[in-house]
């Protein structure tokens, strides 16, 4: 037999078992698990309904309908996916691909930001600008900031100067340009500020001396001895209320002084509380506000006026459910309602809001039930309890978890580690490190055996055990045999991918015995 053959199959044989170490194969199933095809790759990601990406060695794949490589991607990984653009990782730094498969940007960049139809991406202090619809890129220059706005607008600062590039005016300078969550940039410009809209135009023109974002798309401003509420407007902007009064701006809360004293609450298009009296406000959420009043009493007031009337003995008053609000009086908590009447006297030390006519109080240490009634349901033995859903809360006493029912009684009598509640209301609970499901009852469906465990949907529950990877419904029974490295599933397009490791035979070639033999003659 020839040497140099014999080392060729050999060397065959060592790289194929090699390739055999280290590929990967994936089947895919529609959701009724039959087979429709078999693919080799090392990793598959579903980015979304239409974009799929496969992984061979180093190379990356956008991959077809028919989850073939159409095109390369050209990097090592998939840094992120901002629809619809695919951010990819390369030796020399991050790129961009449209998820049509088009590159855009070369994958040398340190930092990609992106909009719908533009990329504005840098290298140190260096910027360039990528448009969609021209399918060019511009560079920007050295600059010390650039960003592109929510509405789709290119603010770029060199030193103390800003300018916005793609503009009707791309040389015009600005003292400055800001950015909010709002559609409206805030623009100053020859000492006076102004709001300019998506198309970088004025909607008002800078002869405010003062401007600030409050909220939305509204502003706080001052000018000419008068304060300004302003909204914006594509057009032009309102100016929703004036006041020669002073008001302020504090603490997200915006309030009018007439002739010193405080007399309204303000909110960004007008008057939110107008009353004689009130001598301070804190905010204490989003439209919730406790308004004190010289009387000594205090109130709740919400978007649409009072939550709780104004009332006497009250030190704080907290947004409430099911028409009862906590509140604090001489260092103890209770429950009001709306009167501002005193429903469950202050005794706690500290209360939940109320959930399906449950609430839970803490005394110095631990946490009890009552009622909507302030009758005790259960005695303060627990270290946590949270809101009851669908008749059952979960609860923790000495570092264990229980399922409370309505009466405060637990229906697991030995403890688990952990529980979670999933969406549609099953549990899932832990015990020496291993996962198991309970039904919305608090009953055991699935065993705590598994070293992982998510459900899908309704009898789809994935679940990982020693390693491999399966599908198991709703009473326990296999859907796919818990036997794969990963399942991934994509259920708008009916697919369930399953990984697991592929080995190509081997076929060793021998020479024929009876060959050997005469060419040995």
């Amino acid at each position: 037999m020839n040497k140099n053959f014999t080392l060729l199959v050999s060397l065959l044989s060592t790289f194929l078992i090699s390739v055999a170490a280290h590929s990967q194969s994936w089947e895919v199933y529609n959701t009724n698990i039959q087979l429709q095809s078999h693919l080799i790759y090392d990793e598959i990601e579903l980015l979304s309904e239409t974009v799929k990406i496969g992984k061979k060695g180093n190379e990356l794949s956008l991959l077809s309908n028919d989850l073939r490589p159409a095109v390369s991607l050209i990097g090592t990984e998939i840094y992120q996916y901002l629809e619809p653009w695919i951010l990819v990782k390369g030796p020399k730094g991050i790129g961009a691909f449209h998820e049509y498969g088009q590159q855009v940007l070369p994958l040398e960049y340190d930092k990609i930001a992106t909009y719908f139809t533009m990329l504005l991406a840098s290298k140190g202090n260096e910027y360039w600008l990528f448009e969609r619809g021209k399918n060019k890129t511009t560079y920007l220059g050295e600059l010390n900031e650039a960003k592109i706005t929510k509405t789709g607008l290119v603010i770029v600062r060199k030193g103390n100067e800003y300018s916005m590039p793609f503009s009707k005016n791309p040389d015009k300078t600005y003292e400055l340009l800001a950015d909010n969550e709002g559609e409206f940039v805030l623009a100053k410009d020859s000492g006076s500020y102004g709001l300019i809209n998506r198309e970088g135009d004025y909607v008002l023109d800078p002869i405010i001396q003062t401007l600030e974002h409050t909220h939305g798309n509204f502003f706080y401003g001052f000018n000419q001895d008068q304060y300004l509420l302003i909204e914006g407007n594509d057009i032009k902007s309102n100016i929703r209320y004036n006041s020669f009064h002073k008001i302020t701006f504090e603490n997200d809360i915006l309030l009018e002084y007439i002739h010193g004293k405080l007399r309204r609450v303000m909110e960004e298009g007008g008057i939110l509380l107008d009353d004689v009296g009130i001598t301070s406000v804190d905010k204490i959420g989003k439209d919730l506000y406790n308004v004190h009043f010289r009387d000594e009493k205090l109130g709740l007031l919400g978007k649409k006026g009072w939550l709780v009337k104004p009332m006497l003995d009250v030190e704080e008053i907290h947004f409430g459910t099911e028409g009862l609000f906590p509140a604090k009086s001489k260092g103890a908590y209770g429950f009001v309602n709306s009167t501002g009447t005193w429903v469950i006297k202050p005794q706690y030390a500290e209360t939940t809001l109320f959930s399906e006519n449950i609430a839970a109080y803490k005394t110095s240490l631990n946490w009890g039930l009552i009622n909507s009634s302030g009758v005790l349901i259960a005695d303060p033995t627990w270290e946590e309890i949270k809101p009851f859903q669908k008749g059952l809360a979960i609860a923790k006493a000495n570092s264990q978890y229980y399922l409370l029912n309505s009466f405060g009684s637990p229906l697991n009598t030995v403890g688990f580690d952990d529980v979670s509640r999933t969406t549609d209301g099953y549990f899932l609970v832990e015990k020496s490190g291993k996962t198991g499901l309970l039904d919305v009852n608090g009953e055991i469906i699935i065993p705590i055996e598994f070293d992982g465990l998510r459900r899908e949907r309704k009898n789809f529950i994935i679940v990982q055990k020693d390693g491999l990877t399966g599908v198991i419904n709703d009473v326990g029974e296999v859907i796919i045999p818990v036997a794969y490295e990963k399942i991934k599933v994509d259920w708008t397009n009916n697919q369930i991918f399953t990984k697991d490791r592929y080995v190509p035979t081997v076929i060793q070639v021998l020479e024929d015995p009876i060959k050997r033999n005469k060419k040995g003659a």
